[in-house]
């Protein structure tokens, strides 16, 4: 299938943060391979005009529990150790496939329409929501959030749990549609778990080449408890003894994290995922964004679960992004729209492994294009400030996904809407809340 992008603007989201205008960009299969000023040559099988529309690389989403749709606004209110002991923990003990299928769909389509194009999942269950990515067409990278509560001289990988969910989601998913779904490894937390499993999950991570995806200094209490158990050391600084971070690895929230912290971050390639919303709802706290980008951390953007966000909106989360820690700081320039821009797609992609974030011949073609003649966008005098500032989820017209148009003018091409509601209102909410 081959593509032809006509009268395009792009931010390109190159080192310049070039803008293309009135310019080309072609897709073959799975890849840009073309971009510029000029058309290519040679026929194509669609084409579409960008007139009135702003494109832009799709949104890497790098912190996500997509199930918990099901719990949006359950339990607001509530500090996170309040919030997950007595609401989420006993909800998703009555999970089953067929729900999980449900709310997955529900969460898939809500991205997708709101132009995310690649996520990275920690959920149980993994194998059903691999199977709704791939017929809805994201990428994604999927760990299983192992955790082990049980007495660390009694830790058996044979019979933990985790360790079977881990290697279950390596042996049949992992590379799955040609790479559009990735075995991650994980460690839930610092708190859920124990030394034992860090070692394995440190040691098959870097058996099999996998990344890996551990919740970090949350909550100050998270944070303070560690250091208490750890003769002073923090989430980062004891996982690292185990080789935790001696690969590609993603640490979620960060808001507790030290400038010690930071260290181990940049030297070893750790990468923050922000995730603001869910850390203000939560009255967690605000992560150190600036100080961690001076420090040369690597830091994209996540959602979190919509249990303690309420939307998956990416729009919303560079905003807030941009303007939280402008608001902190006393100071307009300590998050540019730009850098928001960058968290939210290549710096997510450099995250993630994956090669897309960008717009340029190469790079896997996730693409999406902005309705810029919507009331909120207009009039533009910076492409850039309206997508940070003004722009909605709502606002996004088309979602190519790894070369396929996967959703275009409010129509869905890889999803039943209608269906995944019916299974959603007439199943799942009914087995998880009656």
């Amino acid at each position: 299938m081959t593509t032809l992008f006509t009268n395009v603007t792009a931010l390109l989201m190159d080192e310049a943060f070039t803008t293309l205008r009135y310019g080309y960009v072609a897709v073959e299969g799975t890849d840009i391979s073309y971009v510029g000023p000029n058309r290519p040559q040679g026929d194509f099988d669609q084409t579409i005009d960008c007139t009135g529309k702003v494109m832009m690389p799709g949104f890497v989403n790098c912190h996500t529990h997509i199930p918990m749709t099901l719990m949006r606004g359950y339990g607001g209110g509530c500090d996170l150790q309040t919030w997950l002991n007595d609401f989420i923990f006993p909800a998703e003990d009555k999970w089953d496939d067929r729900a999980i299928a449900a709310a997955t769909g529900l969460g898939l389509a809500e991205m997708i329409a709101s132009g995310v194009t690649c996520i990275a999942d920690m959920y149980m269950r993994t194998g059903v929501i691999a199977r709704q990515v791939l017929e809805a067409g994201i990428s994604a990278n999927l760990c299983v959030g192992g955790v082990y509560f049980g007495d660390p001289a009694g830790f058996d990988p044979d019979t933990c749990g985790d360790c079977a969910n881990m290697r279950l989601l390596y042996q049949e998913w992992h590379g799955a549609g040609d790479g559009q779904i990735i075995a991650d490894a994980s460690i839930h937390g610092e708190y859920t778990s124990s030394a034992p499993m860090w070692k394995w999950m440190a040691d098959y991570a870097l058996e099999h080449g996998l990344g890996m995806h551990v919740h970090i200094s949350e909550t100050k209490r998270e944070h303070e408890e560690c250091k208490g158990r750890r003769s002073g050391l923090t989430p980062i600084q004891i996982l690292n003894q185990y080789g935790v971070w001696d690969t590609r690895a993603i640490a979620a929230h960060c808001v507790w994290t030290t400038p010690e912290d930071w260290a181990v971050m940049a030297e070893k390639g750790i990468s923050c995922v922000h995730n603001p919303y869910s850390n203000l709802k939560l009255g967690s706290g605000v992560a150190p964004i600036p100080a961690m980008l001076k420090a040369g951390v690597n830091v994209a953007l996540g959602t979190d679960g919509v249990s303690s966000h309420n939307s998956i909106d990416m729009f919303a989360d560079m905003k807030l992004t941009a303007v939280l820690h402008n608001g902190v700081s006393c100071d307009p320039m300590a998050l540019t729209a730009r850098q928001a821009l960058e968290m939210a797609t290549v710096s997510g992609a450099k995250a993630l492994g994956r090669n897309t974030g960008r717009i340029e011949a190469g790079r896997t073609a996730d693409l999406i294009l902005v309705d810029f003649d919507a009331p909120n966008l207009t009039p533009c005098h910076d492409e850039a400030e309206n997508l940070v500032f003004s722009a909605h989820g709502s606002n996004v017209w088309m979602n190519m996904a790894r070369g396929k148009v996967i959703y275009q003018n409010g129509e869905f091409k890889t999803l039943d809407l209608d269906r995944v509601k019916a299974e959603v209102k007439q199943y799942a909410l009914p087995l998880i809340f009656k």
